[in-house]
Order: structure tokens, then C-alpha cells, then sequence
């Protein structure tokens, strides 16, 4: 029994909402006809790409960090990421007035590298495996002495993405299915906490994209299968699950779906081109689910996760051949 992680609780979510509620946006939901009428459903939109720095990780990051106590805290915060976590922890620290140290693979796209330099966080850069960033943040923390806020493996951080959830379900109490992005499971694993607490019925789906399908692989497998050699355009989405998310995965998570990378460029065209705002390859993933048919929403009511809105739009994804 003492090896199994302590869990999310519904006490850490609401401590969390409370926390970080000065710091970050209660984001809109959004519909649009013309999508409800091609998946034959009513899809509510959770658009975490207007969340401060323009993804979710605005929440977990902020109340990881602002949750620690001063003395632990005075020496700064470090991570591991390969954007979106970075620029939110980076934000936070600055918000709390402590130093951001950040590891980043040199593979990061580079408008997510630039918006962690603007929040005036220190930047490692390293190659792009688990292994190299582990390494890299575990040197950056012995050399100053800054608290690690995982990514994803962090109750705190769990805490914190949950309240994407909570806030879903308060303005449409009414979902059949919610569907999110999975890589390391802090999001699902938070959203399928509250969801389940607030609508037990409530099915929760996670999507990953086919060539990172390691949350969909462990869930089938009941333990972590590693994805060793992730390939995606959805650079938010390689990280391998981590143990604390998993385990409220096995308790929460109905399942968790692949798409291509094709059906992720295009549903993330098609959201542009419909609903005239920008989400990241990552951030269409979960519509991804729905466009491509890869589960059955006629007649339900979905809520979709838009987990964020950033990328270099100096490379937009449907400009080149995406995987299929």
C-alpha cells in the first residue's frame, strides 16, 4: 500500500481554484453550428487558448508555485519543458518574485522558447529526450539550489489543471462526454478527478496522437508503457505519462484514443478556418477524436478541451506534409 502515490483529492482542487484565481482567466466556452452539424453532436469548446501565456499550464504552474512556503521557495523554480509549462512557470515565479530556471529541449519551437524569455526566466537548452532533460534539470537545480515543479508528475500541478474541469462543468453542467489531450496526464488526470466528483456519469476521454500513444497503451497494459522514440507535430504531447496522473487515470479515465497527425492538422485548420481562432497542433488534438470519427458523439454532448494556442506561425503545419 505505501508504494502507490498519494492521490488528487477534491479538497487539493478546491484549494487550488482559490489560490490561483487572481492570477489566471476563467476562460469562455465556444459552439459553432457548423461543427455540431458535422459530428452530429453539440460540442462545447473549452478555449484554454486564451488562458494567460495561451495554454492551461497557466493553472497548474501557478499553483505549484504559489503553494510552496517562502523558505523553500526563495531560491527560484526549475522544470523541464518543451514550451507551454516553461513560459507558465516562468510566469509565476516572476509573479511571486522568484527566479525561473527552465530547461528546454533545442527542438522547442521557436515562439515557445520566446515566450518563456519574456517572462525573464534563465533557459537550458538540451536534446530532446526525457533522459537529456532530466539530466539537464537535475544539474540547473544542484548549481542553484531552485525547487523542481514537474510538469505534469505533481499533485499541485495535477490540482492546478483540474479546475479546467471544474470550470467546464460549471458552465455546462449537462456533458455526456469530455474529451482532453493526454501526454503526461497532469490535464486529463485533473479533468477526470473533478469531472467525476462533480457528474459521476460523465465519460472522460483522453486523446494522444498515434505516434506518442503511451497513456493509451498503459491504460490497456494496467502499468506505464514507456513511448521511447515519440514522433508528433504535437510537440505538447511526447512526454511519457507520469506515475501520479496514471494512477488517477486507472481510477477515472473511460479511455484514451490515438489520431494521426493528418487528423491533427486538419482539425486544427478547420477550427481556424471555422471558428477564427488559433489553436496549436496540441491544442485540436481532442476535436481530432471527434473529426476523425475515432469515437461515437452522435447526439451526445462533448465538451472539448483546447488545451492551447501556441506556434510559430512562421510554420504553419498544413504548409508542409504532415504524418498519416
Amino acid at each position: 500500500m505505501g508504494s502507490h502515490p498519494p492521490g488528487l483529492t477534491w479538497a487539493l482542487i478546491e484549494e487550488a481554484r482559490a489560490r490561483i484565481a487572481p492570477l489566471i482567466n476563467a476562460t469562455p466556452v465556444l459552439t459553432s453550428t457548423t461543427l455540431d452539424q458535422a459530428a452530429g453532436a453539440h460540442l462545447f469548446f473549452k478555449c484554454e487558448n486564451f488562458q494567460k501565456g495561451g495554454a492551461f499550464k497557466a493553472r497548474g504552474a501557478s499553483n505549484a508555485v504559489f503553494s510552496l512556503p517562502e523558505g523553500q521557495v526563495r531560491h527560484g523554480v526549475a522544470t523541464h519543458s518543451s514550451g507551454n509549462h516553461a513560459a507558465a512557470l516562468a510566469r509565476a515565479a516572476r509573479l511571486r518574485g522568484v527566479p525561473a530556471y527552465i530547461v528546454m529541449p533545442n527542438s522547442t519551437p521557436l515562439a515557445k522558447r520566446a515566450a518563456v524569455e519574456r517572462q525573464g526566466a534563465e533557459i537550458t537548452l538540451c536534446e530532446p529526450t526525457l533522459a537529456a532533460r532530466e539530466r539537464a534539470a537535475a544539474e540547473v537545480i544542484a548549481r542553484t539550489g531552485a525547487v523542481l515543479v514537474h510538469p505534469y508528475d505533481d499533485l499541485a500541478v495535477m490540482a492546478g489543471q483540474a479546475t479546467v474541469g471544474v470550470e467546464l462543468l460549471e458552465q455546462f453542467p449537462d456533458l455526456d462526454l469530455v474529451l482532453a489531450p493526454v501526454s503526461g496526464g497532469g490535464l486529463l488526470s485533473g479533468i477526470a478527478v473533478a469531472a467525476k466528483t462533480l457528474r459521476p456519469k460523465v465519460r472522460v476521454v483522453g486523446v494522444e496522437p498515434a505516434g506518442a500513444d503511451d497513456a493509451a497503451r498503459s491504460l490497456r497494459a494496467g502499468r506505464i508503457v514507456p513511448c521511447e522514440h515519440p514522433q508528433t507535430i504535437a510537440d505538447g504531447l511526447r512526454a511519457t505519462i507520469g506515475v501520479r496522473p496514471f494512477a488517477e487515470f486507472q481510477r477515472y479515465v473511460d479511455d484514451v484514443v490515438t489520431v494521426s497527425d493528418g487528423a491533427i492538422v486538419a482539425a486544427m485548420r478547420h477550427i481556424w478556418e471555422v471558428m477564427k481562432i488559433i489553436v496549436e497542433p496540441s491544442g485540436a488534438a481532442a476535436y481530432a477524436a471527434v473529426a476523425a470519427g475515432r469515437l461515437e458523439v452522435r447526439g451526445a454532448r462533448v465538451g472539448i478541451v483546447l488545451s492551447g494556442g501556441n506556434l510559430d506561425l512562421e510554420s504553419l503545419p498544413w504548409l508542409k506534409p504532415a504524418r498519416e
